[in-house]
């Protein structure tokens, strides 16, 4: 599968803003682990968004988003919308109702609900294309170059800029 880097492009835009990405996903469902999977690449790197792997219980996240008090929410995870296995799409919270549903129980789009009724906030949703979700099986090729597709986007956009970076430019 080829990946579209344009489709993250919009992500651009909210950079400079104060950002919270958010992983869901069961890491041991195969592909429906990709939030988590993407979350914990990003953690280790020094990003100015915060980041959070909700697992499957992203409700019991929901005052620890509030509290941050962010611009903006990045939900990323494994959302069945009949495209190639890995593909990527970029959705506002209005286009989940429509076009996807989640992995599991309780869907992105019910979770964004209970966040803005709190907060208003800007919400992006990185849904991947998974390939299979059996319990026990890994990670596929396909959703796994996705992933780090993705989080080479995400690290170009949130990096801390460190003082010799400033020099540089």
């Amino acid at each position: 599968m080829t990946i579209d880097k344009e489709s993250l492009k919009p992500l651009r835009t909210i950079g400079g803003k104060k950002t919270v990405i958010l992983g869901m996903g069961n890491i041991l469902k195969g592909d429906d682990c990709v939030g988590p999977f993407i979350c914990d690449e990003l953690s280790k790197k020094a990003l100015t968004a915060d980041i959070i792997n909700t697992g499957t219980v992203p409700e019991n996240y929901i005052q620890r988003i509030i509290k941050k008090e962010p611009d903006a929410l990045i939900v990323i995870d494994a959302i069945e919308f009949d495209g190639e296995a890995g593909e990527i799409r970029l959705l506002r919270p209005e286009q989940l109702n429509k076009n996807a549903f989640s992995t599991h129980t309780l869907s992105p789009h019910l979770f964004i609900e209970m966040v803005q009724q709190s907060k208003k906030v800007d919400v992006y949703v990185i849904g991947i294309q998974p390939k299979q979700i059996k319990l026990g099986e890994g990670i596929t090729k396909e959703v796994r170059q996705s992933a780090e597709e993705v989080v080479s986007e995400l690290t170009e956009i949130f990096t801390i800029e460190t003082k010799s970076q400033a020099d540089e430019s």
